[in-house]
């Protein structure tokens, strides 16, 4: 059976992008997968590139250093939480945004290659000339201005007590979601991570919230 030139010109060419496409996200997956185990400084080229499948040379024409394949993997991350928390366009605030916390942190136990590579970037990109420094300084900052928003916008609507330490509610936040993350991952069988993180927003709408009915949550 044969087709008229140009429909069988568009899928000559789409397959070499679709292929491209397919060994760059094999890549990242690969990138992930050794990260998790023994962090960026101990990743190599040539060990993603065998995971995947292809030469090193082959890697690096999707991605030309280390640098740029760790970039890629956290630019992954960052698409797939936006894309989970605010997939419907619709920012979470007041006590939603906490609420959309602990459904993450119950996604996040599906995927734990994805927490390690989080929890070894984190500690290591401290450093200001690691490759992923901007982009954890980056993280922190937008998850203190989203929670910021949702605590004042919650004492705007009346969900949050107006005397609610805003400050210390998204530090301690954060601090309780990136300290259970770590434990959970050194002993997922004994560490709950999302009754933990669960535990930690009653905790919060005990103190702080105006309705009391809603403080009970199904876990």
């Amino acid at each position: 059976m044969s087709f008229p030139s140009q429909y069988a010109s568009e899928v000559r060419k789409r397959r070499p992008r679709q292929a491209a496409e397919q060994t760059r996200e094999q890549a990242i997956r690969a990138a992930v997968a050794q990260i998790a185990e023994v962090g960026f400084h101990k990743m190599t080229l040539a060990d993603v590139a065998k995971r995947t499948g292809i030469s090193q040379s082959g890697l690096l024409h999707h991605f030309p250093s280390r640098a740029a394949l760790l970039a890629a993997v956290l630019e992954q991350r960052e698409q797939d939480d936006r894309e989970f928390l605010f997939g419907d366009g619709q920012v979470p605030l007041g006590w939603d945004a906490f609420e959309a916390l602990v459904s993450l942190a119950a996604r996040n136990t599906t995927r734990p290659d994805w927490v390690a590579v989080f929890v070894r970037v984190a500690a290591e990109a401290t450093e200001e000339d690691h490759p992923g420094h901007d982009w954890l300084v980056a993280h922190y900052d937008g998850a203190r201005r989203w929670l910021t928003d949702a605590v004042e916008s919650g004492i705007a609507s009346g969900e949050f007590s107006p005397e609610a330490p805003t400050a210390l509610i998204v530090g301690n936040t954060i601090a309780v979601q990136d300290g259970i993350q770590q434990q959970w991952l050194l002993a997922p069988n004994t560490v709950p991570l999302v009754q933990h993180l669960r535990q930690h927003v009653d905790d919060l709408r005990a103190a702080w919230g105006t309705h009391p009915s809603h403080e009970v949550q199904i876990r």
